[in-house]
């Protein structure tokens, strides 16, 4: 039974209605949210005592405020609401202690009680994100739960709840609770209790399924045609980068694959949207603070720029790569590319195309989804014009642009691909248009946003007039729009948005430790070398800098173990614990995942010779297998 009025959806940030303990359930109806009221993202942001409890006004952000104000603990971050059954504890908020949190599935022999959290998997009416709920009322026919972002209305008078959902009490005593929505499913409840009876068995990883395979095809000729369709363009443009159809530039890669486990799969998955959040917290807390921000080495100039974009909530980021080294000693990240990644043609087309041709049917292809993500991801955006696609006059960036906009015309947006800035004018108002004469306001860019702000540095570093606007009144100038004029334009809106200088600058790693300290993903990484990185070895990282250069790594006897060259060893540098990639078949190789709209798309892998991975090393495809048919042999 649904107790909230029939009324329409109330407003965002309307009380609907309070939990015991006298905490305030709000209307997350987004599409009322006012932007006077709420102007940046910070102001999405809940806090209480200076503790963050989650997004307004989603259910998890709920959940853990009804833990804090009422039991004086919260459980950790996690990535999405289903998460939360596999939880293990809850931290105690006074002393960081933590007390043990049990699971139960729907239909246990444990009944829930007042204050457990009721867990929903993704899909159906919660697609992608589960949901939660606190459980306030239980009874042999009836679970009453108080919960946000269902809905929307308010709750009737007096009740302490939101919804009453139908129970039943098995003959051999098993509780189970009914699902009011057809198309989702409940997972069960969690609670706080020692007595782990009937809970659900805490899974012992077996770190093995953590190690990549490396596996080879049979040669059955398969190589003597072509499997790649020339006819495409950015097929045709991968093709001619490459020097061939293939994968690799090494000619005895033409049949290897690797494999990744399911249980691998999953760990990537559930650590991309994990880490994604994690990110954007570390962003908001450095925008909060000048002298972190300077850190960044970022022109002033742009500051209040930077401000802007990451205030608007609709400036939002389409995809990233986070790179990480996975093997049975874990998974660890290295740093998240969500300015100007690559590697999505490689992985959500070209590896499907390789292992249909040369018949690899084993397990499922990680990079399947990457596309279909895209288009979704570019249909919420609001693009009511062309979309301008610029790129450099470079075969990768050529088919990467073209991989890119075949998924946003499919997403229903009208695009044109612009080769660098040949062709842009000035027009008497000061709009930039392109060689047809079509105003430029939507922007997706293959350039890092370094590109531009070397242009920046050069010419107006502390001029904050002259930062993306070549001229203010009177006559346009004479020179053509630069990359900065177009990307820094008040009037233009570009993918991926300014702020994402933040969490793509490596100075992010320093500040993530400081506040995720021993966070299971990440390494320790610090501003200056610190007696423990010396002990451990660390990597010595430019704040600024792509394609792996002027990278140094030192292993804990103070060895240099490799050193790269490059045009950043200039910049501010970071100091970052070594953790080793994997080495199979004489190559060190890399695990990447990509995000799109915050979330797991699809996974890939780069292997090269060199322990720093560049933009030379090879792509191989990628299978994910089911644990049962994992051989974790280590070998070819």
């Amino acid at each position: 039974m649904d107790v909230s009025s029939t009324s329409a959806a109330e407003k965002f940030g309307s009380v609907l209605g309070y939990a015991p303990g006298n905490v305030p359930a709000f209307s997350s109806d987004y599409d009322s949210a006012d932007d006077r009221e709420l102007p940046d993202r910070h102001a999405y942001r809940s806090y209480i005592d200076g503790i963050y409890m989650g997004y307004k006004w989603q259910c998890v952000e709920f959940a853990r405020r009804w833990m804090y104000v009422n039991k004086g603990y919260i459980f950790d971050d996690v990535a999405m609401a289903y998460d939360i059954f596999d939880l293990t504890s809850v931290r105690v908020v006074r002393d960081n202690s933590h007390l043990p949190l049990k699971a139960f599935r729907n239909g246990s022999l444990r009944h829930p009680q007042p204050g457990a959290l009721m867990v929903w998997d993704e899909g159906g009416e919660f697609e992608r994100t589960g949901h939660v709920a606190v459980v306030v009322e239980v009874s042999a026919e009836w679970v009453r739960v108080a919960e946000q972002n269902v809905g929307h209305k308010r709750w009737t008078a007096g009740a302490a709840f939101a919804r009453e959902i139908k129970a039943k009490v098995a003959p051999t005593g098993e509780f189970w609770v009914e699902c009011s929505f057809g198309d989702a499913t409940i997972l069960g409840w969690v609670m706080q209790t020692e007595d782990g009876t009937d809970a659900e068995p805490v899974a012992v990883l077996d770190t093995q399924l953590l190690n990549l395979e490396l596996r080879e095809l049979p040669d059955r000729g398969q190589g003597q045609r072509s499997w790649l369709n020339l006819a495409n363009a950015d097929e045709a443009a991968y093709v001619r980068m490459m020097g061939g159809q293939r994968l690799s530039a090494e000619p005895g890669d033409a049949l290897k694959y690797f494999c990744l486990s399911e249980t691998a799969g999953e760990a990537l998955e559930s650590a991309t949207a994990e880490l994604h959040a994690l990110f954007m917290h570390a962003t908001d807390y450095v925008l909060r603070d000048d002298r972190l921000l300077g850190r960044f080495n970022l022109p002033r100039a742009l500051w209040p720029k930077i401000h802007q974009s990451w205030n608007n909530r609709r400036n939002e980021m389409i995809t990233g790569r986070f790179d990480f080294s996975l093997s049975e000693r874990g998974l660890k990240l290295y740093e998240y590319n969500c300015d100007s990644a690559s590697c999505h043609m490689e992985t959500g087309k070209v590896q499907g195309r390789w292992a249909a041709h040369f018949g690899c049917h084993n397990g499922r292809d990680a990079g399947a989804g990457l596309h279909e993500e895209l288009v979704k991801a570019w249909r919420k955006q609001p693009v009511g014009e062309v979309l301008h696609i610029m790129r450099d006059d470079h075969l990768e960036e050529t088919y990467h642009a073209l991989f890119m906009q075949e998924a946003i015309e499919r997403a229903g947006i009208t695009s044109t691909i612009l080769n660098g800035v040949n062709g842009l004018s000035w027009t008497a108002d000061g709009d930039i248009v392109d060689h047809l004469g079509v105003p430029i306001r939507w922007v997706w860019k293959t350039w890092a946003w370094e590109t531009a702000l070397d242009q920046i540095r050069l010419e107006c570093e502390d001029d904050a007039l002259q930062a993306g606007a070549s001229w203010s009144s009177g006559q346009p100038p004479a020179a053509a729009p630069r990359l900065a004029d177009v990307l820094l334009s008040p009037q233009v809106m570009v993918f991926e948005p300014l702020w994402t200088l933040i969490p793509s600058n490596k100075a992010i790693l320093p500040v993530l430790w400081q506040l995720f300290p021993n966070h299971p993903y990440l390494l320790e990484t610090a501003f200056e070398l610190t007696t423990s990185l010396q002990e451990t070895g660390y990597v010595v990282k430019p704040i600024v800098g792509r394609c792996g250069s002027n990278i140094t790594i030192v292993d804990g006897s103070e060895t240099i173990r490799e050193e790269t060259a490059g045009n950043f060893g200039h910049r501010d540098r970071i100091y970052q614990q070594f953790c080793p990639l994997p080495e199979l078949d004489g190559r060190y190789v890399q695990i990447c995942s990509f995000s799109v709209d915050g979330s797991y798309a699809a996974s890939c892998v780069r292997l090269d010779r060199a322990m720093v991975i560049n933009d030379a090393s090879d792509v191989l495809a990628l299978r994910v297998l089911p644990d049962s048919d994992y051989a974790m042999s280590g070998g070819i």
